[in-house]
């Protein structure tokens, strides 16, 4: 067994259930190796044949899944939880991973992808993109400190020949939801409701895509909770008028001021118009023999004037929660505000890990691999924002006793170092340090980027000291 002292490691694979020792073994070291040196290729991570071809197979190898993967940073996600206080928000997302092959066959489609190019007989030129899908659940604190997955799908499209056509004939609405890809946002919910084991603690928050009235009937049922951005109209009351019809008959409840950027990055300002009222919203016409009525309550938040350089904010949310007050309304919108999160989580396995460089060839191998990425993913972005949101927590809930000497032989302190700022952010700013980020006064906490790099560096400079111990013997 890869001995880990007593690291973030052996945590997360605690939990863990493969059907065979030597594949949690296997897990262990590869975590262990590709945890020290993020985006690489596998080869260069394994360092030679033997440990490279040992982890091909531990991805293709049929009695390994994600699910065995998960399985243990699912337990820690638990326990986080558990430790944690007060309401936990979910944030739910889709994203794609694309790939270059020449038989994509062996993996799967996403989308059909139209180009500005065309063909002799003038008609735009499309082609099928080769890739898997992956839905997600992370679960954060109201803080927005990122606690782990708590649900993870991935899938494949076989076909995309014929579904326009398809979808002229029937109506998307009267296809039961166990026929559609949207089964994926209720089978999440409903995972990661039971993995908090408090259903009232949950908030789910989810875009556009998950306005599905299934959704909320299932949260109903469950006794969760949900916090969604709606893109459908939907009939309310006794059927006769619409949510906005409604919706413009309530006045402004009050404003609310927050701080944005636009499309060039600066700082701006936008002031919100908030408006809020329960009502009885209908399922869609050809739904309502199987689903109830639901009593909610709408949150419709305008951005006052036309703003330069950006689009003007308009959010519809729709959820289960209390609102009775502005306050209320407020504090809704800064937890959906905080569903960019997981948009995060997603650029740091794309941008971090190199999901998307992986020459695996099946989507079962890629699956499993992204799998490992995801924890190490969480792991980056989970120290980020701890250095940001638990700035005077000990150093070693996140860091090891090898790691923290390291660092402080490593980085000098600047200026005269107190016992006192011997605190997690101490460290982590070091460990940015190595990564490249300067610390001056008024330099933002360190991101994503520079604490991998510095995770990345401490690694090989960790073994390096290991190896020099045992080459000098003492």
């Amino acid at each position: 067994m890869v001995e880990c002292d007593g690291s973030w490691f052996d945590r997360e694979i605690s939990g863990c259930h493969f059907s065979d020792e030597r594949l949690k073994t296997r897990f262990c070291k590869l975590l262990t190796q590709m945890g020290g040196a993020v985006g690489q290729s596998i080869p260069l991570v394994c360092q030679d044949w033997a440990n490279t071809k040992a982890a091909y197979r531990f991805f293709s190898n049929d009695r390994v899944s994600e699910a065995d993967i998960f399985s243990g940073h699912f337990q820690s996600t638990r326990e986080r939880i558990a430790a944690a206080g007060g309401p936990i928000l979910v944030l739910h997302d889709t994203t794609e991973f694309t790939y270059q092959r020449d038989r994509p066959e062996l993996i799967g489609i996403t989308k059909l992808i139209t180009n500005s190019r065309r063909d002799l007989a003038g008609k735009p030129r499309s082609y099928t993109a080769c890739g898997i899908l992956m839905h997600s659940s992370l679960a954060v604190t109201t803080d927005g400190l990122p606690l782990g997955l708590g649900a993870v799908k991935f899938w494949t499209r076989d076909k995309f020949k014929g579904t326009a056509a398809l979808k002229r004939k029937i109506n998307p609405t009267r296809v039961p939801i166990e026929e559609k890809e949207s089964i994926r946002w209720l089978e999440n919910l409903k995972q990661s409701t039971e993995l908090l084991d408090d259903a009232s603690r949950c908030i789910h928050i989810g875009d556009r895509e998950s306005d599905i009235y299934e959704l909320f009937c299932t949260a109903e049922e469950i006794g969760t909770h949900f916090l969604v951005r709606t893109c459908v109209n939907r009939l309310a009351g006794n059927g006769g008028h619409t949510v906005a019809d409604e919706m413009d008959e309530v006045a402004i409840r009050g404003l609310h001021r927050i701080e944005v950027r636009d499309e060039n990055g600066e700082p701006d300002e936008a002031v919100l118009e908030i408006r809020y009222r329960r009502l009885r919203v209908l399922p869609p016409i050809g739904k309502q023999k199987r689903y109830p009525a639901l009593t909610l309550t709408v949150i419709h938040a305008q951005e006052q004037g036309a703003p330069k350089n950006r689009k003007k904010i308009d959010w519809k949310l729709l959820t289960n929660l209390s609102v009775t007050s502005r306050k209320d309304a407020i504090q809704k919108l800064e937890w959906y505000a905080l569903r960019w999160k997981i948009e995060v989580f997603h650029k740091i396995l794309k941008s971090g890990c190199k999901a998307e460089d992986s020459r695996l060839r099946t989507a079962g191998r890629l699956a499993n691999l992204i799998a490992v990425f995801c924890i190490l993913s969480w792991r980056i972005f989970w120290m980020t924002m701890l250095n940001r949101t638990a700035p005077a927590a000990p150093p070693d809930i996140a860091l090891t006793k090898t790691e923290i000497a390291l660092l402080d032989q490593l980085v000098k302190d600047k200026g005269q170092c107190a016992p006192k700022l011997k605190t997690l952010s101490h460290y982590l700013t070091k460990l940015a340090r190595l990564g490249g980020y300067l610390a001056r006064t008024n330099d933002p906490p360190p991101g994503n980027m520079v604490m991998w790099r510095g995770l990345s560096r401490l690694t090989d400079i960790e073994l390096g000291a290991t190896m020099g111990i045992k080459i000098v013997g003492n």
